[in-house]
């Protein structure tokens, strides 16, 4: 018997409904990409039979070594999407420039930036990973696409969502009304709805940072994950457990399910970059994601979906989570440090986290 839950394509056809002026390019634009995840899905599933770990021998935009698996979903988006016409440009993180349609394709409505496969790092040891996408609106009309036009802010984004390639493949999408996870049906080969309205929780007892950089946090920041650490003897009067994958994606569908606060923040570790995570195709259709399910996400300091890109590669600090303990963070940004070192003993000078002087 087959299953009635609903599919993808019958989730897209009434949302439709609900705009009648709307055409269908926009169904086909997140169908094209579901169609690469699903692709990528199987390459993912097989590991190291189907000869893709390791390293493709090249260095993307940001001058990090990609993997086989990097270039090969890649290219995947790029196929599915290029051929249909519905989309008039693409921006990658594997691509220092963006795919511009040339005057002899459709003239779709939209561009799509996307992280191909995020967590590249987790492949060869069989961890999750994923990939990440935003949905932008072209310019109207035969306007030429260039460059410019893919800096708009995360809140003019058409829709934005995630694939999770974990022990189910998961496809996470907004468009704008709330967020919904579907699982892919390897026998029916669709993603069916099984996670319908996904709310984060306004409080948490869990946090996910990369403890190793925190010599190079801001006071904000250690001042935050101390206070967690201190436990039920500290300012929080709680335990919290530290999590992290080395995927965003995986540490966002986590929190997507039982809340929980990312930090990947601005630090001093390279004073050329005001971050690591890159805004348009990683932070801000995460961002989307979390804030249509009730949270929050910010730079550390604002909202992240209100920054106007200055590039399109663009690096900066991400925070976002339970949206309680997204805004505490915010609220430790506008304070002035305190004068003297936290009573926990974890990040000072003969501290767990801290080397000796």
């Amino acid at each position: 018997m087959l299953n009635q839950k609903t599919s993808l394509t019958q989730y897209l056809i009434e949302q439709r409904r609900r705009f009648p002026q709307a055409s269908g390019s926009f169904n086909s634009v997140i169908l094209a990409v579901a169609l690469a995840c699903k692709a990528l899905s199987r390459k993912v599933a097989y590991g190291a039979l189907a000869g893709l770990h390791g390293r493709a021998g090249t260095t993307n935009v940001q001058g990090e070594a990609q993997q086989k698996l990097d270039v090969l979903a890649n290219d995947a988006f790029v196929q599915c999407l290029q051929w249909g016409g519905y989309v008039r440009g693409m921006l990658s993180e594997e691509m220092e420039d963006p795919w511009l349609a040339s005057s002899d394709t459709a003239l779709g409505d939209y561009l799509l930036a996307f992280d191909p496969l995020d967590g590249s790092s987790n492949i060869d040891v069989n961890l999750s990973v994923g990939s990440v996408f935003s949905v932008l609106r072209a310019p109207s009309g035969s306007e030429a696409v260039s460059v410019e036009h893919f800096l708009q802010p995360g809140v003019r984004q058409a829709a934005a969502g995630y694939a999770l390639y974990g022990p189910s493949t998961m496809f996470v999408l907004t468009v704008g009304h709330g967020t919904h996870g579907f699982t892919l049906n390897p026998e029916l080969g669709e993603f069916l709805l099984t996670h319908q309205d996904m709310k984060v929780p306004e409080e948490t007892d869990e946090f996910a940072i990369n403890a190793s950089n925190s010599r190079f946090w801001e006071p904000p920041i250690r001042r935050y994950v101390e206070e967690c650490l201190a436990g039920k003897n500290g300012p929080r009067e709680k335990d919290f457990n530290m999590r992290w994958i080395a995927s965003m994606v995986a540490d966002a569908h986590r929190i997507l399910t039982r809340g929980g606060v990312f930090m990947y923040p601005r630090d001093s570790k390279d004073s050329t970059k005001a971050g690591r995570l890159r805004l348009m195709y990683e932070c801000n259709p995460i961002g989307m994601l979390i804030e249509q399910a009730g949270g929050r996400a910010s730079t550390g300091e604002a909202p992240i979906l209100e920054v106007v890109p200055a590039s399109p590669h663009q690096r900066i600090g991400f925070v976002f989570g339970s949206k309680q303990e997204v805004e505490r963070i915010e609220r430790y940004h506008r304070e002035k440090p305190a004068d003297r070192e936290l009573d926990t003993p974890l990040f000072n000078m003969r501290g767990l986290f801290r080397s000796m002087a």
